[in-house]
């Protein structure tokens, strides 16, 4: 493929708006302009005697940078085109075209699907002699789903391409949903033991229309967070309680984005370990894979709560509550002392010689030992007196 290094990157590529704001349009709504905009100037390379060709930003490590100024992980001004008129790139290309026609589709119909159901649509025969697939694995069309998120400066969820839900919520949060041809209110403080399932999509047709908390926590772990609502911690806290059940999905990222620009602190509770850590760097920075969508989907104010190594020292009990670090725990905490995001922070930088030189880790759910409810008393003391990591 062509790469073409230089330059600045398109006005197409520039990050989608979120609907609410004057002058501001929905991220459907743009998605649908900017893949017009796309045909058309395929049309016009062809009248003008040229190879029609799609461009987009390099989406491999090499081209992932760490944005000092914002704190996230982003995409470099690396990038590729594809042309028809070359043998090497020309099913490529057709693919890539075949996937925009089919979410230009879906955008004006108002009908979503899966990325699965975004395959089948495209698994077809070409033509009627040719025993042909367009595409013969799912990775394939996934790949080039990013392409074009990356290309047009949209969302999937933009493209009305959905996943399975993940994340669930409660607290003092009221969101208006419309949804098949009606508004739906979705009170967040009368959501009972399940807690409201967070969708793909929070942003086209979905509107935060109250909100009256003073932080948000995020807690890694479904059976926590069952826990701290049963003891109505979101109201006793005045506070949004969220699990992404484990590493976060783009819904669950994109939401706590959103509450992060609504002015909330964002406060993220885990294990101590590899897995954990991982989950809340995830969330602060953003990951390499989805470094294409930047600030969007990472949350560089986020503060980490616990659990702690240095929490074994100050609650005594916890001193019988360790684990045994595994090898991936060591091999990851080695690794993060070398990221300079993470090594220019004292704080973690202690925190992760704590775990080589002891080999213990620490679960968040060891604080339910004392008695079930310790863990919202913990939770309270460390976040009013900002016992946190950056």
């Amino acid at each position: 493929m062509e790469k073409d290094t230089e330059g600045e990157p398109k006005k197409d590529a520039e990050p989608n708006k979120s609907k609410g704001k004057a002058g501001e349009i929905d991220g459907d709504t743009l998605a649908l302009q900017r893949l017009k905009a796309l045909g058309h100037r395929m049309v016009e390379e062809i009248e003008l005697g040229e190879s029609p060709a799609f461009e987009t930003v390099v989406r491999s490590k090499g081209n992932v940078i760490f944005d000092e100024e914002g704190g996230f992980l982003r995409l470099g001004q690396k990038r590729e085109r594809r042309r028809f008129l070359n043998l090497s790139q020309s099913k490529i290309f057709m693919q890539t075209l075949a996937v925009a026609a089919k979410t230009k589709k879906f955008i004006e119909e108002d009908l979503h699907t899966s990325i699965r159901g975004l395959y089948y649509q495209l698994k077809f025969t070409m033509g009627e002699d040719l025993d042909e697939n367009l595409f013969d694995e799912q990775s394939e069309s996934n790949a080039l789903i990013e392409d074009l998120e990356a290309a047009l400066g949209v969302k999937r969820e933009d493209l009305h391409l959905t996943t399975d839900r993940k994340g669930v919520m409660a607290g003092p949060i009221v969101i208006k949903d419309h949804f098949a041809g009606e508004d739906v209110y979705i009170d967040g403080r009368k959501q009972g033991r399940s807690g409201w399932a967070i969708p793909s999509d929070v942003d086209n047709d979905m509107e935060i229309v109250e909100l009256d908390a003073n932080y948000v926590l995020v807690v890694e772990k479904d059976a926590m967070w069952q826990r701290l609502n049963e003891d109505r911690f979101w109201q006793k806290e005045k506070a949004i309680l969220i699990t992404p059940k484990g590493q976060s999905s783009r819904g669950v990222r994109r939401l706590i984005r959103k509450l992060a620009d609504r002015g909330l602190p964002i406060i993220v509770f885990t294990d101590s370990d590899a897995w954990g850590w991982y989950i809340y760097w995830t969330i602060k920075t953003g990951s390499m894979n989805l470094a294409y969508l930047g600030r969007d989907f990472s949350v560089p104010e986020a503060k980490f709560v616990g659990v702690t190594m240095s929490d074994i020292e100050e609650y005594d009990f916890l001193k019988k509550l360790t684990i045994k670090a595994k090898e991936v725990d060591v091999k990851r905490a080695k690794d993060m002392l070398n990221y300079p995001w993470i090594k220019k922070h004292p704080e973690w930088v202690h925190e992760l010689k704590l775990v080589l030189k002891t080999k213990k880790k620490l679960e968040q759910d060891a604080l339910q030992g004392p008695r079930l409810t310790f863990v919202g008393d913990y939770l309270r003391e460390k976040i009013h007196e900002k016992k946190f990591l950056p």
